[in-house]
C-alpha cells in the first residue's frame, strides 16, 4: 500500500473518533452557534449602517463617477445589514425547527435551554 492511501485511512479513523465523540454535544453547538448570531450580527448590522453613511457622505464630496460607485457601495452596505438583521431574527425559529420543538419567546426551545446566552 502506498503512502497516499495509508493516510488516508489514518485520517478516515481519526475523522471518525472525532465525530463519535461530537455527536453528544449536538444540543450545546447549536445553542452556541444560535447564541453567536444573536450576539454579532446585530452589532455588525449597525456598522455596516454606519459605513454606508460615511461612504455615501464621502462620495457626495468626489466626482460624478466616484459618487455613483460609492452609492452603489452604500447601498451595497445597506443590503447587507438589513440581511444581518433578519437572519438574527429569523434564525433562532430556524434552528430550533431543525434541532426539533416549539420556539417560545422567553425561554428558547421548549424542554432544553436552547439559545440562551450562558
Amino acid at each position: 500500500m502506498n503512502k497516499l492511501g495509508i493516510l488516508i485511512a489514518v485520517a478516515a479513523v481519526f475523522s471518525l473518533a472525532f465525530a463519535a465523540s461530537g455527536l453528544s454535544n449536538v444540543a450545546q453547538a447549536v445553542n452556541d452557534l444560535c447564541v453567536g448570531l444573536k450576539n454579532m450580527l446585530p452589532v455588525a448590522a449597525m456598522l455596516m449602517i454606519i459605513l454606508a453613511g460615511v461612504i455615501y457622505a464621502a462620495g457626495q464630496m468626489m466626482g460624478a463617477e466616484t459618487r455613483a460607485r460609492a452609492n452603489v457601495w452604500a447601498t451595497a452596505a445597506l443590503t447587507g445589514a438589513l440581511i444581518a438583521i433578519l437572519i438574527a431574527v429569523v434564525a433562532p425559529s430556524v434552528l430550533s425547527s431543525i434541532y426539533g420543538g416549539t420556539w417560545d419567546d422567553n425561554t428558547g426551545l421548549t424542554g432544553t435551554s436552547f439559545c440562551i446566552t450562558p
